[in-house]
This record gives structure tokens, sequence and C-alpha cells, in this order.
């Protein structure tokens, strides 16, 4: 494997969890200070589209990749554009619906953030959606010689009753929990660890460096499955979910407060070869520091990607 992949996402977790340090006070409350919100309690953002925050995780890579990709076409509407990272959904629901932060540029409300849709969805406004083929995985490293999540039963002592996962307030650790484990019968024999997306990265790779067996929480679409030996297990029991859209997500009023904004946004629409070209070119060629240049070298390797495209 690429060190780029796994140093740039270390890095890139330590600098969110120093973003979310003012919101580790046991509530979801949204970030602190960003420069969208208006005054305190303002559910409708700034006044204008003057400045325009988007809050996304860094370790998420779907968000990071996308957020720097409106961050670029924002910025040719004339717009200022303010990145606001964070460690976990809650408090990025939270900012959203509170007017702190005006944008999540990839969220998966159908599935995989329902719960936090059914309790802010009423001050959050759908942008539309701009990749439909997103999915939550259980994976082994390609050489385990199991197939399916049936198998992991008889299988716990080779993974020392361990399934690895990111985040403990993440919508995959949700899933894994409330819905895979019960469905295949594994409370008793499987503890879900949580930490965070950089944490199971290392584990897994650690694993596949030494030929050892693991089993993690992933997703698709990320660039994990092809940096790694990745094998998603079969879900026969459709635990995990169907695959869902993934979203751009705005305060509520932000289509009225931003029309050329969003119409941009409402836009974009992603296949699976140029949201790869597009991850890829963020996460690994370019990498931690150089987003901004990934985005430009996007936008020249994709002319018309997407209709609203601004290019130069």
């Amino acid at each position: 494997m690429n060190k780029r992949h796994l140093t740039g996402i270390l890095a890139f977790g330590a600098a969110a969890s120093l973003a979310l340090a003012g919101c580790a006070g046991g509530s979801d409350a949204p970030a602190d200070d960003t420069t969208a919100g208006g005054e305190a309690g303002d559910t409708g953002g700034t006044a204008t589209c003057d400045v325009v925050t988007l809050g996304f995780l860094p370790g998420w890579t779907d968000g990071l990749s996308t957020a720097y990709l409106l961050e670029n076409q924002l910025t040719r509407l004339g717009v200022d554009v303010r990145l606001q990272t964070l460690t976990e959904a809650g408090p990025l629901y939270t900012g959203l619906a509170e007017g702190d932060i005006d944008i999540y540029p990839s969220a998966w409300p159908e599935l995989t953030h329902a719960s936090y849709m059914d309790e802010y969805g009423d001050r959050i406004e759908d942008l539309g959606a701009y990749y439909d083929n997103a999915k939550l995985t259980i994976a082994v490293p390609d050489y385990v010689d199991i197939d399916s999540l049936e198998d992991l039963a008889a299988n716990v002592d080779r993974f020392d009753g361990k399934i690895y996962g990111i985040e403990p307030g993440a919508g995959l650790t949700r899933q894994t929990q409330e819905s895979m484990i019960p469905a295949y019968g594994l409370e008793d024999s499987y503890e879900l660890v949580t930490s965070s997306t950089s944490a199971m990265l290392v584990q897994f790779e650690s694993a596949v460096n030494a030929k050892e067996d693991i089993v993690v929480t992933l997703w698709r679409p990320f660039w994990a499955n092809d940096a790694y030996p990745v094998k998603d297990l079969a879900d026969p029991l459709g635990a995990m979910g169907d695959p869902e859209a993934l979203h751009f997500l705005g305060t509520k009023g932000f289509s009225e407060r931003c029309p050329e904004a969003a119409d941009l946004i409402a836009g974009i629409q992603l296949d699976d070869a140029t949201y790869a070209s597009l991850e890829d070119l963020v996460v690994n060629e370019y990498g931690e520091g150089r987003e901004a240049e990934a985005i430009v070298a996007f936008i020249e390797q994709n002319p018309g990607a997407f209709p609203t495209l601004i290019e130069g």
C-alpha cells in the first residue's frame, strides 16, 4: 500500500479532533465558532450568500472530496467559502440544523443518517443527490476464505470475536450494531470495536501486512477499497441495507438565500468513473494540503463532468 494514503488520513483525523474540541462536552452541540451562522439561535444562516460554511468529516473521504469540489465551484461564483472539519456526524447535523454550517457536502440521509434526518430534517434542506450507488459493507482481506456474513458465527476464534468499526456516532456503526449483528446471531460472540476511521484502517493494514484474519466495517465508494486487498462479505439477509444516494444538504432556506449556488449544486451528478477520479486525485494523487490542486486536475481531466461545471 502507498503510505501516503494512511499518513494523510491520520493527519486529517488529528486536525479534525482539534476542530471538534469545543464540542466534546457530551452534547451534540454544533462546532465551535463557525463564520456562517449569524447570531446564536438564528436557524437561517447568514443573511446573504457572501459567506458559506461547508462542514465535513475529513476521515470520510466522500465528504472531503466533494467539500473541496464545492469550494472550487462556489468560489468561482464569488462566494467566500469556509471549511469546517468535525469528527462525528451528530455535531455536523446539529450545526447544519442550527445554521452554523451551511452545507454538508456528502450526506447519507436515506438510510445511514436517517436517524439524524428524523431529528433535524425539518431544519435541513435537500440540495440534491450527486451519486446513487453508495452502500455499507462488512469486509475482510481478500485472502480470507469466508465469503458471507453467515460464515462469521462459525469463525469467532479466527477473528478473536471482534469486528473493527469506525466512529461511534456513524450511521455505519449503528447499522452494524443494531441490524447486522442481531440478524446473523452474533450478539453473544462478537464485539464491535469502535474508534475512528483512521484507527480502523491502521488495524486493517497491520493485519494485512501480517496476513492475519480481520473483519471491519467499510462502505462504498471509499478509496480504501482500492488501496487494500478488500473483499465484501455477502449479505443474504440484507442487514446492511440497500444502496442509497449521497446528497448535498443545506441549512433550511439555503436555496432561497443562495439560488445561484443551489442551482449549481443541484446539477452535480457523478457516476462511478467520475467519482473514482475525484476521490483518487484528492486523497491519493495529491493528498493532504494539496486538495485545491487536485480539484483543478479533476476539472481538467473530466470536462463536462456535470452540466453546471465552472471551468477555468
